[in-house]
């Protein structure tokens, strides 16, 4: 497949509703929008951001190890792993757009099981992955000061700067730091690629849909589709969209191709990175460790393989990949849990005002919104800092007493069930009422949330399935 036809289906990928009316149709509320934006490269922020979390250390060792396991052969895989992450975040960003209102209020219009659900979830999820996070971040530092401190001091001192970054800093600020670190990381992971020599006619081939010929290839080729390129921070990405000052309408074409933006450079990412396990791990018949340790042994054979400047050059592109994954987690989900506390409280202050119909007028007025996102209201709002401090905090326990095996358990479990959870409410809000008719899904959309709900559904199961409940109990 050429570049250029590429470019056309992931055109077509961001534009799903089948929608072809002006901009300047009226918004949900009936009243006129701003004045339409043309899609230009100017404006792209979001989606450079949701490409720098969603992409972690862990995304770039599962596709190093398909590498080294299979050569190019799943390529392909990967490919269709940014395509279904396309039409979950371009579905989030356009209920955003659409509405006017966020994507916790869509969640909340289905039932109040939406509602434990999320707070369960990031909850439990928050103090787990706060704790990876901030090692994750630790490792590659520790690797290039190796004399300057311990390994759990280096993951607290992360957990403090992404915390101080994010508490004194708008979305302004941090988008463009992101766009920065994205840049080492797209120079890194592309210089590898390039400095493995891939044999371009085997990766081509590996464009074909093939399965490799090993035990449980099936699930091994699902679950590379369903880990590249963020979880949660899908969801994120409507609120990065308002974020950035997006709240009608008239900024679908340019999310659109924002959106675009950001799975391409996430294929880039990825794609570089099965390219140096296919030709550097594979072709040399090297296995290397699963989680982000597997990353340091990468670094020790690229310096025994290309010398120590570009072991160190790697080092750098893993902490810039790390730190954006926990900079991003700790803006982006404690923008959805602020989303979450002022509903929360729009709905109490709805109870108690005795009548149903005020009920609906005070919570419609209360909820949050993408202007009140914008505005940059819930960025310095007390529930966006206490879930900033959720994060760091407690998570430090888990760092020097290691994980709790019921937690982690837990942890997976309510990790797994959240894509199956993205993918049908989502359906659910873009092809009802909830959403302006012409800005609900299309055939195309319905496809690729219908296709991404299923396969994220099977991995769920398999992750319930796998998880040592007779310890549990």
């Amino acid at each position: 497949m050429s570049h250029r036809r590429l470019w056309a289906f992931l055109t077509l990928m961001a534009d799903t509703t089948g929608n072809t009316k002006s901009n300047e149709s009226p918004n949900s509320s009936g009243g006129p929008i701003s004045t339409p934006r043309k899609s230009s490269w100017k404006y792209i922020g979001p989606g450079i951001v949701v490409a720098a979390t969603g992409v972690g250390a862990g995304d770039l060792v599962a596709t190093l190890i398909a590498g080294s396991n299979f050569g190019y052969t799943l390529l392909w895989a990967a490919v269709i792993g940014c395509l279904v992450k396309i039409s979950l975040a371009e579905a989030a960003g356009r209920y955003h757009l659409s509405t006017g209102r966020t994507l916790f209020d869509g969640w909340a219009s289905l039932g109040r099981w939406t509602t434990w659900f999320f707070v369960v979830y990031v909850v439990i999820w928050g103090f787990v992955y706060g704790a990876a996070a901030m090692s994750s971040s630790a490792l590659p530092l520790q690797a290039l000061f190796p004399d300057v401190m311990d390994l759990k001091w280096w993951a607290i001192a992360c957990g403090l700067v992404g915390l101080v970054f994010v508490w004194f800093n708008k979305y302004a600020v941090f988008e463009k730091v992101m766009t920065v670190l994205v840049g080492v990381m797209f120079v890194v992971t592309v210089y590898l690629a390039i400095r493995v020599t891939p044999n371009l006619g085997d990766a081509f081939a590996g464009l074909l849909p093939v399965l490799p010929d090993e035990k449980d290839s099936v699930l091994n080729t699902l679950g590379l589709i369903g880990g590249v390129g963020g979880t949660i921070t899908l969801a994120a990405y409507g609120y990065w969209v308002n974020a950035k000052g997006w709240t009608n309408t008239g900024w679908m074409k340019v999310m659109r191709l924002d959106n675009r933006v950001a799975y391409a450079t996430t294929g880039i990412f990825v794609v570089s990175m099965l390219f140096v396990g296919a030709e550097l791990l594979h072709s040399a018949n090297v296995a290397i460790a699963s989680g982000d340790k597997g990353l340091i042994q990468l670094s020790d054979i690229l310096e025994d393989e290309y010398g120590t400047a570009t072991a160190k050059f790697f080092l750098i592109g893993f902490f810039a990949t790390s730190f954006t994954s926990l900079i991003g987690v700790w803006h982006g989900v404690s923008l959805m849990f602020a989303d979450f506390v002022a509903r929360f409280r729009a709905d109490r202050a709805a109870s108690a005002s005795g009548s149903e119909s005020a009920a609906r007028s005070v919570a419609g007025e209360e909820a949050a919104s993408g202007e009140k996102v914008a505005s940059g209201e819930r960025e310095r709002s007390w529930p966006f800092r206490a879930y900033l401090l959720w994060l760091t905090f407690p998570p430090i326990v888990l760092i020097f007493q290691g994980q709790p095996f019921r937690l982690i358990i837990l942890y997976g479990v309510l990790g797994a069930a959240f894509l199956p959870f993205l993918a049908g409410t989502l359906l659910w809000l873009l092809n009802t009422s909830r959403t302006p008719r012409e800005w609900r899904n299309g055939p195309l959309s319905n496809a690729m949330l219908a296709v991404a709900g299923l396969l994220f559904l099977v991995l769920c199961v398999k992750q319930i399935w796998d998880q040592p409940w007779a310890d549990f109990f």
